[in-house]
């Protein structure tokens, strides 16, 4: 495989609070270092897992800025600047910029149902206010909108800054539309699941890596199905997809699930507080107790 800019597992960071709601900067770090202790390939922060829609703008500024300085350099960094405000899009991401991020991820603006040439225009103008490259991010269930293969096409010819997209998306045909037709006029254009089950699929089908959920509690299961499939070692990247799928209950214990993934993380031993910013609600009890015994099964814990 042909490394692009950003490959390999990128987890989509929690943020970490205080039962009283302010950043939990200690358990932010602890976080990070067991990333990069696992071996992920970058880190994304700020994202839907980040609960980025519970912050101030002022407080994704400061998130951001701690995030880069804390990593400092020990792997590439994402920053999540998406917003349904254009201009505010263009704050935040030079904002990055300026910090040192080596990278953006741009949802597609949510609630108001946007045409094709919308969307391209918005990235477009994002694109050409900042110099930094940016990774798209497509998750129709929650914006209302699918960036189609078409409309990605066109802004990985026109900007070579945008660099790749990130697929919340369901459909593996739409992902293999991506690879297929992005990457046959910008080979260099990074194509990355977000779904964990299709880390796999997509490497098989010619993607790059992931930015998936359960990466935030058992990185190494994602990182050795990245690593055996490049190395050459199918037949062991698949064991390890195999036991990645018995996780997937994770997300059926509580809905929304960002508490307990962050119930997750502290099970599997990295000290973290596992509060919830609202409207969104911590973890349930009965739910936390389920996800031992899923952890157990599986080998994470004892």
């Amino acid at each position: 495989m042909n490394k692009t800019k950003f490959h390999g597992i990128i987890p989509p960071m929690l943020t970490i609070f205080k039962e009283d709601g302010s950043f939990d900067w200690e358990g932010n770090k602890a976080l990070i270092d067991f990333f990069i202790k696992k071996g992920v390939h970058g880190i994304f922060v700020l994202g839907s897992l980040g609960e980025f829609v519970h912050l101030s703008f002022t407080e994704r500024k400061e998130f951001a800025k701690f995030a880069v300085e804390y990593v400092n350099k020990r792997v590439p960094i994402l920053i999540g600047t998406g917003s349904t405000n254009t201009e505010e899009v263009i704050e935040l991401t030079k904002h990055a910029k300026e910090i040192g991020a080596d990278g953006v991820v741009v949802v597609c603006p949510y609630y108001v149902k946007l045409s094709d040439e919308e969307l391209y225009q918005h990235f477009a103008t994002v694109a050409k206010s900042v110099d930094i490259p940016i990774i798209l991010y497509n998750f129709p269930d929650v914006t209302g909108q699918n960036l189609s293969p078409s409309v990605v096409a066109r802004l990985a010819i026109d900007f070579p800054n945008i660099v790749g997209i990130k697929e919340t998306i369901a459909s593996i045909a739409h992902i293999r539309d991506i690879i297929l037709e992005v990457k046959a006029v910008r080979p260099d254009f990074c194509v990355l699941a977000a779904y964990d089950d299709h880390l796999f699929p997509t490497l098989a089908m010619g993607g790059d890596g992931a930015i998936p959920g359960i990466a935030n509690f058992a990185p190494h299961i994602h990182v050795n199905i990245y690593k055996t499939f490049i190395s050459g070692n199918v037949e062991e990247s698949i064991n390890w997809h195999r036991k990645l799928l018995k996780l997937l209950r994770v997300y059926d214990l509580d809905k929304p699930f960002i508490g307990i993934l962050k119930e997750a993380c502290k099970l599997c031993g990295v000290p973290i507080s596992t509060y919830v910013r609202q409207p969104v609600s911590c973890a349930e009890k009965f739910a936390v107790e389920s996800l031992k015994a899923l952890l157990k099964e599986v080998g994470l814990i004892n």
